[in-house]
């Protein structure tokens, strides 16, 4: 059975780490483009994704239409405008997806480096799971601190990983678990279905699938794009 997925791409953040002067991060330009449209061309090319809708801030809908028409991006359904919260903008996509999606795909708009092929990866691991999530294993060792700054616990390193996006979702599962976290306010979409006691899938992710958040971060995300761009010629 062939099942239509849709992604959802929370972008309205303020960017407060970036010192941008109100400009959003979205716009931060890697290579030649803005680092929301690298996310969006990814999933333009992934062959699991059917629909796309962004959640941004109002003032930015000009420049992601423009951006838009001028890499051609047809998956691109609507922009509607996000939130305070990451869970409030993906909200208000919901309401906005096709009747015939049945899966969920939530990714980060900075998170410019995923790939067609790992958003794929993770839309078919969540249609055998019903929960899946793109995640990477911690290289360093993780302590647990108190209030005061002293190590409480050093948790096994092999049990833990950094967890990624796209994270992707049975839709009736999600949309119930939305519906069950109003009043709390989560910033992993994992959460939301975890606390439902439904288990959430992690498969292997990459660790070059940064999230923009510090202006170090772009540095890496150049380094790491113009390394991408040299393999793909070779």
């Amino acid at each position: 059975m062939s099942h239509f997925c849709s992604a959802i791409i929370p972008a309205a953040g303020n960017s407060t780490r970036m010192a941008l002067d109100g400009r959003s991060k979205q716009f931060v330009t890697l290579g030649k483009i803005p680092v929301l449209l690298h996310t969006l061309r990814a999933f333009e090319k992934a062959q699991r994704i059917g629909e796309v809708i962004i959640a941004a801030r109002i003032q930015d809908f000009v420049e992601i239409r423009l951006w838009i028409e001028k890499l051609g991006l047809r998956k691109v359904k609507c922009l509607t405008t996000g939130g305070e919260t990451r869970q409030e903008s993906v909200a208000s996509c919901l309401e906005l997806l096709a009747p015939k999606a049945d899966y969920i795909a939530i990714h980060d708009g900075a998170r410019p480096l995923i790939t067609p092929a790992l958003i794929d990866f993770a839309v078919n691991d969540a249609v055998k799971y019903r929960a899946s999530a793109l995640g990477v294993p911690v290289k360093d060792t993780v302590k647990r601190l108190d209030g005061q700054g002293f190590v409480v616990e050093t948790p096994a390193r092999d049990t833990l990983w950094a967890i990624q996006t796209p994270q992707v979702f049975e839709r009736s599962l999600y949309e119930q678990a939305q519906r069950d976290a109003i009043g709390a306010d989560y910033t992993d979409d994992c959460q939301l279905v975890e606390r439902l006691g439904v288990p959430v899938h992690i498969c292997q992710g990459d660790y070059q699938n940064i999230k923009i958040t510090t202006p170090e971060d772009v540095e890496a995300a150049q380094a790491i794009l113009q390394k991408m761009q040299k393999e793909e010629t070779q």
